[in-house]
């Protein structure tokens, strides 16, 4: 097992990271900006390391910054979180060159990864089902129009190294194709810094569904469940909960089955997310894989009783996978990701000072954050300032609770995104699980 861990995060993701390190006996080095100075995750750490000014650029995604934070504090292993650096290929090279171990996956899966059509065409390649589109980037519109026409529109443009609705366009014809695809490139080069996009037939209204696959450097590959994050706004998740509504026992164990292949597919270690749209059939394609530990992780935790932190700090000191089989899940769980934003302002940031602060708590109820009173929303950093995650021995009890747990929720100085929740708990397609991707635009015009 590592002897110190340098934890490359903030909020509440370096937090959770350390409390599974102390656990674990392992010492814990944190890094924070100089607007991070005064944060938890600071104070509870063994050691803390300042890194750089408050924006991200200089501090947390410094790759130099932080990897001689790790070697001045003798690290042996780093934790990248959520985020920043977490999918990164330099800064597993960087770890490697350091002699410092990346907790998280190889950089072949992470590479692969990163480029989403290359993903897509290895899985289509492994009899994975994938969504008809584009073999590989579209270099120009001629090659775009004729692919659109050959799996009929609507189609949507992504950003091959895309992600949270960038760089993507839905084209319902080959007017708009010719209009959005160089915009879709834009976007992209700004964004990523790379301008490869790619194509996909577009699926109305469908539901998004991920697995957590874990894996060890032995070939064994297990799934933790799956997680549903349909109600999303603009690409964003928004709520997730664990396990999916939708999924007959059949076919949860066809899409786990699936994503354990997906997963030996690339020879994967470590944690990952196997992400699928299932469309108004009950048919569903691979769309990516994220190489990180996820916001929602909490949700399978929940269910399954498993630390998947500590999971990923076992599985990069070359423990095998224990148990072998997670196990199944049990009861409903569900994670609201509060955000310092306006809903009644197109959810425009809030950052600002937190006056009176009172988390919930009773059976069944998690909060994961670093705020509290008195404490100031910085407005570099991303806007999420806690998770409430709940569990209930089914959804209904799931709702019930959550609903609970929102009003107990008091945050004041600053919006949060807390009685926007409210109201989704009180929407009956919702309670009913009649949800996707377009719940948030269709019900509430946001």
């Amino acid at each position: 097992m590592f002897k110190r861990v340098l934890v490359a995060n903030r909020g509440e993701i370096a937090i959770r990271i350390i409390r599974a390190c102390k656990e674990l006996g392992i010492e814990t080095v944190s890094v924070f900006s100089t607007a991070d100075k005064d944060s938890m995750h600071v104070k509870i750490s063994d050691r803390s390391i300042c890194i750089g000014p408050p924006h991200p650029n200089k501090s947390y995604l410094n790759i130099s910054n932080v990897i001689a934070a790790a070697e001045v504090s003798h690290c042996d292993a780093l934790h990248p979180g959520y985020g920043f650096l977490s999918e990164n290929p330099s800064l597993v090279e960087a770890c490697s060159r350091n002699n410092i171990t990346f907790i998280g996956p190889p950089l072949k899966a992470i590479r692969l990864a990163g480029n989403k059509s290359k993903a897509i065409d290895v899985m289509r390649n492994n009899k994975i089902p994938v969504i008809p589109g584009s073999i590989g980037n579209v270099p120009d519109i001629r090659h775009a129009a004729k692919t659109s026409r050959q799996i009929g529109y609507p189609v949507i443009i992504k950003a091959s190294y895309g992600g949270g609705g960038k760089g993507m366009r839905v084209c319902n014809n080959q007017r708009e194709l010719e209009n959005f695809l160089s915009l879709a490139i834009s976007e992209s080069r700004s964004s990523f810094g790379a301008e490869e996009v790619y194509i996909e037939k577009y699926i109305p209204k469908p539901r998004h569904i991920e697995f957590q696959v874990i894996a060890d450097n032995y070939g064994n590959v297990a799934c933790a469940g799956e997680r549903e994050c349909s109600i999303q706004r603009r690409h964003q998740k928004l709520i997730e909960e664990a396990p999916a509504a939708v999924l007959s026992p059949k076919d949860r164990r066809i899409m786990t089955d699936t994503a354990i292949r997906a997963a030996r597919s690339i020879g994967y270690q470590n944690l990952g997310t196997i992400e699928f749209l299932l469309d108004a059939n009950n048919h569903f394609y691979f769309i990516e894989i994220n190489t990180r530990i996820q916001v929602e992780h909490p949700v399978t935790e929940m269910v399954t009783g498993l630390d998947l932190i500590k999971e990923q700090i076992r599985l990069a000191a070359g423990q095998k996978l224990n148990p072998p089989n997670p196990g199944a899940s049990f009861g409903n769980a569900m994670e609201f990701r509060i955000n310092a934003e306006d809903p009644q302002n197109n959810f425009s940031p809030n950052p600002g000072t937190i006056g009176e602060c009172f988390l919930p708590g009773g059976p069944g109820v998690r909060v994961d954050t670093f705020i509290h009173s008195n404490y100031t929303v910085s407005p570099f950093y991303d806007s999420l300032i806690a998770k409430l995650i709940v569990w209930g021995k089914d959804r209904k009890e799931a709702i019930d609770r959550s609903s609970r747990a929102l009003d107990e929720f008091k945050v004041e100085g600053i919006k949060t995104t807390i009685p926007f929740y409210k109201k989704i708990l009180k929407n009956q397609r919702f309670v009913k699980g009649q949800i996707d991707t377009h719940f948030i635009e269709e019900e509430f015009g946001v």
